[in-house]
């Protein structure tokens, strides 16, 4: 990306505008052609609304542009989250055989394989709706941690090029309705227990962690500190 100081923050800006008045029209559209108990009602608005307007094809228009948005968010997937987990490996905070390079196509095949994997196993335990409830739940408190972070990386001294507008107000207000967020769904009796479910697996992380690559990471932290103590 040439000049991304400037041309980054374009393109998420402008990027998430253009989604949000995309959305805002598509729902204006949907309101045009049923109402709003109706879409209450409906399990599919875009394909209701399409077999009103043109009838059969327009059900297999909707179809086929699901699949093809599916795809494109199954590529952008694959090419991220097994890179999350080769650089955790190479960090030290996974198993080290995940940071695996293939010899060949020079690719974290053992970080994609372990992704498909977990993959498949979600697929096959869980329906459409509970994995994304699932994967909501639980990635929300990582957004509102990773927004934060911006209190305490300024609080270090961190100038970064380019400048939050309405820092901190903005921040603030993310992580608030995060939090708002994840309250309401405890509230809720129907997704009560399956969000404590869902903290309880990521609470448990810790422990897992510190029994096995933790460990051996803060031995080698260890051995490292006391080789460079100088001897008498």
């Amino acid at each position: 990306m040439k000049d991304p100081e400037k041309n980054l923050p374009r393109a998420l800006i402008f990027g998430t505008i253009a989604v949000v008045a995309i959305y805002l029209l598509a729902n204006v559209a949907y309101l045009g052609v049923m109402s709003v108990a109706e879409i209450g009602q409906s399990k599919l608005v875009a394909a209701d609304v399409a077999f009103r307007l043109i009838g059969q094809p327009g059900v297999v228009l909707v179809a086929m542009t699901v699949m093809l948005s599916t795809l494109g968010t199954l590529n952008g997937s694959i090419l991220t989250n097994p890179r999350v987990f080769f650089a955790m490996a190479a960090d030290g905070l996974l198993f080290r055989k995940v940071a695996a390079v293939h010899p060949k196509y020079q690719t974290p095949y053992v970080a994609i394989a372990l992704t498909a994997a977990l993959g498949i196993i979600f697929v096959l335990l869980r329906t459409f709706e509970q994995l994304a409830d699932t994967f909501v739940t639980a990635i929300l408190p990582f957004y509102a941690l990773g927004v934060a972070s911006i209190f305490v990386f300024r609080k270090r001294g961190y100038n970064p090029p380019f400048r939050a507008p309405m820092y901190p107000v903005a921040p603030i207000l993310f992580v608030l309705a995060t939090l708002y967020l994840l309250v309401n769904a405890l509230i809720d009796e129907t997704s009560r227990w399956p969000t404590l479910a869902i903290f309880g697996i990521i609470i448990l992380g810790i422990p897992v962690y510190y029994a096995t690559v933790g460990r051996n990471r803060e031995e080698g932290s260890g051995k490292r500190q006391a080789s460079a103590v100088p001897t008498p």
